[in-house]
């Protein structure tokens, strides 16, 4: 047994509210690696309803790493939700039509912050907003109902509106060393072999065994 089959949606047995989103996603815009899940009761499957603003002709996309654990209600703002800024009204009159168009923002003159990157190993709580074209680091914990509008720096815990750095889980050296390790790419037979280590806190006894 080398743990869940990645390509299962629900991989709980009698517990559909845990889905690994990669199974369900349409959209080519969001991009999600294995093992990362969407926990929500209610339509568990349709993770893309929180992924907002997310306009097919802006381009941006939402790329989501491996081993990922993301909470009911967490949601997604993408670049679409940007007005024009630069004019003394920032009202949307050329979505109307009807001679409105003709003020239609030129190329460059709506607001774009880019993709939007969730590291691996993120945990992303209850309720928690992310804003366009934050990118998550790896191993980094967003707490509930966070508002997310800046970069989070891996392994760290940030919280409150807007998120703030809370806590760093290590230290700057070992940060380096776990990134560089990158445990979450590694095959899953292999995974399941140091997963108590993994799971401990004992980064030193894992950074050894790496090698084999």
């Amino acid at each position: 047994m080398n743990g869940a089959d990645p390509t299962n949606p629900h991989p709980m047995a009698g517990f559909p509210q845990v889905c690994f989103i990669k199974n369900t996603v349409r959209n080519p815009n969001i991009i999600v690696g294995d093992y990362s899940y969407y926990d929500d009761p209610e339509d568990a499957e349709n993770f893309e309803r929180n992924v907002l603003y997310h306009f097919p002709f802006i381009g941006d996309k939402l790329i989501i790493g491996r081993f990922c654990a993301i909470a009911r209600g967490a949601k997604f703002i993408m670049n679409g939700a940007n007005h024009k800024l630069s004019g003394v009204s920032t009202y949307p009159f050329y979505i109307f039509g009807n001679g409105w168009e003709t003020v239609m923002p030129k190329p460059g003159e709506l607001p774009y912050k880019g993709d939007t990157v969730i590291g691996n190993d993120v945990w992303i709580g209850y309720e928690a907003l992310i804003m366009p074209g934050v990118k998550i680091g790896n191993g980094a914990i967003v707490s509930s109902r966070s508002v997310v509008v800046a970069d989070v720096p891996p392994y760290t815990i940030v919280g409150g509106n807007p998120a703030k750095p809370i806590k760093q889980r290590f230290d700057p050296g070992i940060v380096a060393r776990l990134e560089a390790l990158a445990w979450w790419d590694w095959p899953a037979e292999k995974i399941t072999r140091h997963l108590p280590l993994i799971v401990s806190g004992d980064t030193e006894a894992l950074l050894r065994v790496a090698a084999d």
